[in-house]
């Protein structure tokens, strides 16, 4: 059993590894006060600051949602950035600009996904605010977004918007390493807005996902509606944080679906990708920005968007305005 299907449930690992769990805790809850009472600094740049993030370890739809923020500042006269940690990048030097042709292997395959479908200046590193410099003084920037930093209280920030996987939620509800939690639940007390990836609860505003496109991994043609590979046995890789959300959006679409799981930002071979029965080969969008120049295949790209409900919208809209006085939006 993988450790993300243990921190499910209360079971012999997690027991065992509660009190070190409460340990981490009370590191997370000083660090926390530090921040607070100013004996460590926070750093605010010239522009406003909006954090999209979580409070459990995994995929929670945060980069969907990314995406979709950049587009409605943009749609609102501002000119958005976007700074990320750049997992999985192995460069040597930080922090790194990223354009949508960039290698994923030197920045990372989330910050070559965010440039190449947000289509906004990007820049990584795992010091936040050294990012957000670094991006300001190569672009026009108005506004920053951070994938992700929830817990990076080094970058100050004006709003922060928590993201909740609506499937697995808190899983087992203990922190790290006994249970996915990188923070408290109380934390999103204190975030401004809290959307929930599926059903959401109390408190909560809702996000769906659009009906999926696929595209050719090769750029051939034009996108269609996955619709036409209903009933379709086909083959489904994920290198993310959780796999077998992807594999049953696909399911639910009517096809019929073997799926191959890989580590969250998994560096993919031509081993890997070496199936012996042929049948059409699809995979997130993340997975293709490191498969593209391993796999000439029959193989399609899952195109999905966020979709906030309409009161997301507006408490964000009231959120931007506080944030950006004197301006009309």
């Amino acid at each position: 059993m993988s450790i993300e299907a243990q921190w499910q449930r209360l079971g012999p690992l997690a027991i065992a590894l509660w009190p070190v769990s409460l340990l981490f805790r009370l590191v997370v809850a000083s660090r926390r006060w530090a921040y607070r009472l100013h004996l460590l600094k926070s750093k605010h740049p010239a522009v406003p600051v909006i954090v999209v993030g979580n409070i459990t370890v995994g995929g929670s739809g945060k980069t969907p949602l990314v995406i979709w923020l950049v587009e409605f500042l943009r749609g609102h006269g501002l000119q958005p950035g976007v700074v990320s940690r750049g997992y999985g990048g192995g460069a040597s030097h930080w922090p790194q600009q990223v354009g949508a042709d960039s290698d994923p292997v030197a920045v990372g395959d989330e910050a070559v996904l965010l440039a190449q479908r947000a289509a906004c200046p990007v820049c990584v590193g795992p010091d936040r605010p050294a990012a957000i410099d670094a991006l300001l003084q190569h672009s026009g920037c108005d506004v920053v977004v951070s994938d992700d930093g929830l817990q990076h209280y080094a970058m100050s920030r004006d709003i922060e918007i928590a993201v909740i996987d609506g499937q697995r939620r808190f899983g087992n509800g203990l922190m790290l390493p006994a249970g996915p939690l990188r923070e408290p639940v109380s934390r999103l007390r204190d975030v401004d807005l809290v959307i929930c990836n599926g059903q959401p609860q109390a408190d909560e505003f809702a996000m769906q996902l659009s009906s999926p496109q696929i595209y050719r991994l090769d750029g051939e043609g034009p996108s269609r509606d996955i619709s036409v590979l209903e009933g379709q046995r086909v083959r489904a890789i994920a290198g993310i944080g959780n796999p077998g959300r992807f594999f049953d959006m696909l399911r639910s679409h009517g096809l019929v679906v073997q799926g191959h799981a890989f580590p969250d930002h998994h560096a993919y071979t031509a081993e890997d990708l070496a199936f012996a029965a042929e049948l059409p080969l699809l995979m997130t969008e993340k997975d293709a920005v490191k498969c593209r120049n391993i796999f000439a295949g029959d193989a399609w790209v899952v195109s999905i968007q966020a979709q906030p409900e309409a009161p997301f919208v507006h408490r964000l809209s009231q959120a931007l305005a506080h944030v950006l006085p004197g301006e009309s939006r």
